[in-house]
């Protein structure tokens, strides 16, 4: 089976594989006080071309709701996307362990948030009946697979400074979206005034892991003590940090990354060549949006897993990952092609 429902479906790309087997051979202290992740940590310094502060978790939901508790209290609010991830599929779990309150904007036909949006909710500061907007969270590369240039992370963080606002960025597929505009790490986040990110490194080939990377030095103030309060911080962090140290090394995760995007354009271009296939977003980096006729549901998913986005509209999410190779592409195209001329 090759899916095209998750890059989380893939496997270990092997250079993490080894990164593992090298950092699992002799003892090491705990906590994130070992030379590993010492070293991983300047690389992120490296990279990022900043003085970040970087704090390595299990999971996505985990980086999120330590980025986002980092610079909020219960009374507060947070700003994001109608169609993103911290909104509608991490339960409510950012609502629980922040204490905040969520309010869904409408992002544009490519799932990004504009400005004038952002601008008609920034209301009622100082009123004590409102939960006090602290933060706004974008999405990179959007739930939609499309991706935010520089200049309009730096016109959002604009915007956000101005009024007082963290910009959070919760970057999944942050090295698609890095990949795709061919542009540096730092680019799409510290040069581009966000103050925090959470990078994802299961999606790009990882066994597990994330990172939080704090580049706004006021949300360092709490951030450790709230790293071990939701649960996040590994007594083995090394083994964390070693596969980020492998993946930022000579941009192992550009390599991987372009190969899943160019992959996802493959995809685009043999699903437009059926008529009865209509490709409903921008295909920008490792996900292709497509609305198909319902019948066809059950017979590819047998084969090639998939999930259904919209079902009102028959609009269904194909991902591809580092590890989707072309032959399987020309498979899943045939697979169509035969259903579309039984």
């Amino acid at each position: 089976m090759k899916s095209f429902a998750s890059d989380n479906y893939a496997g270990v790309l092997p250079e993490i594989m080894e990164s593992l087997q090298k950092t699992n051979k002799l003892h090491a202290r705990s906590y994130g006080a070992d030379e590993t992740t010492k070293r991983a940590t300047e690389l992120f310094r490296q990279v990022f071309d900043a003085d970040v502060d970087v704090y390595f978790v299990f999971n996505g939901t985990g980086a999120n709701v330590l980025s986002i508790s980092s610079a909020t209290q219960s009374y507060n609010a947070v700003l994001c996307s109608d169609t993103s991830h911290i909104y509608n599929d991490e339960s409510s779990a950012p609502e629980t362990f922040t204490g905040c309150r969520f309010f869904p904007l409408a992002a544009n036909d490519k799932g990004k948030l504009e400005p004038a949006t952002i601008s008609e909710r920034l209301i009622r500061k100082g009123d004590v009946h409102y939960a006090q907007t602290a933060m706004l969270s974008i999405t990179q590369a959007t739930e939609y697979g499309t991706v935010y240039k520089p200049e309009e992370i730096k016109e959002i963080a604009a915007l956000t400074k101005e009024n007082g606002l963290y910009l959070h960025m919760d970057g999944s597929r942050f090295f698609n979206a890095a990949a795709s505009l061919d542009c540096s790490l730092s680019d799409i986040s510290s040069k581009a005034g966000v103050d925090i990110l959470s990078l994802g490194g299961t999606k790009a080939g990882m066994m597990f892991g994330e990172a939080v990377v704090v580049f706004n030095k006021e949300l360092s103030k709490h951030i450790a003590y709230k790293h071990k309060q939701v649960m996040q911080l590994a007594s083995k962090t090394r083994f964390i940090a070693g596969q980020f140290e492998a993946m930022l090394q000579n941009e192992l995760w550009r390599k991987t990354a372009t190969h899943a995007n160019k992959m996802a354009e493959l995809l685009c271009k043999s699903l437009s060549k059926n008529r009865s296939i209509k490709i409903t977003k921008p295909v920008e980096a490792n996900a292709v949006f497509a609305e198909i006729p319902r019948g066809w549901y059950e017979p590819l998913q047998e084969h090639f897993p998939f999930y259904v986005w919209k079902d009102s509209t028959h609009e269904v999410r194909f991902m591809c990952a580092w590890d989707t190779q072309e032959a399987e592409i020309m498979a899943f195209a045939d697979a169509i092609n035969a259903l579309a001329h039984p």
